[in-house]
C-alpha cells in the first residue's frame, strides 16, 4: 500500500444561468446575456456557486441557474457514482 495520498479525482462542473422565455421551459431569452459563473472541480463547490448565483437573482422568477456535469460529457463511458458521493 502506498503512503502517498492521491489527490481527489476532478469531476468538472459548469455553473451558468440566464433569463428564461417562460417558466414552462428551458429556453433562454438572450443567449448573449448568459451568466457563466464558472467551472468547478467537484459538485460541492459547484453547488455552492449555484446557490449563491440563484440567491442573488431570487427577485426575477424567470432567472435560472444550472449545474452541468461536464465530467459526464467528457467521459460518458466511465461509470460514475452519485456526484455527491464521489467528491469525498
Amino acid at each position: 500500500m502506498s503512503s502517498s495520498k492521491e489527490p481527489p479525482k476532478q469531476l468538472l462542473h459548469l455553473v451558468f444561468g440566464g433569463e428564461l422565455t417562460s417558466l414552462a421551459g428551458v429556453e433562454f431569452r438572450d443567449l448573449n446575456r448568459l451568466d457563466v459563473v464558472g467551472i468547478y472541480p467537484n459538485y460541492a463547490e459547484a453547488y455552492a456557486a449555484w446557490k449563491g448565483a440563484a440567491h442573488r437573482t431570487v427577485d426575477n422568477a424567470l432567472m435560472r441557474y444550472f449545474i452541468v456535469h461536464m465530467h459526464r460529457l467528457l467521459d460518458p463511458k466511465h461509470p460514475s457514482k452519485n456526484d455527491a458521493d464521489a467528491q469525498t
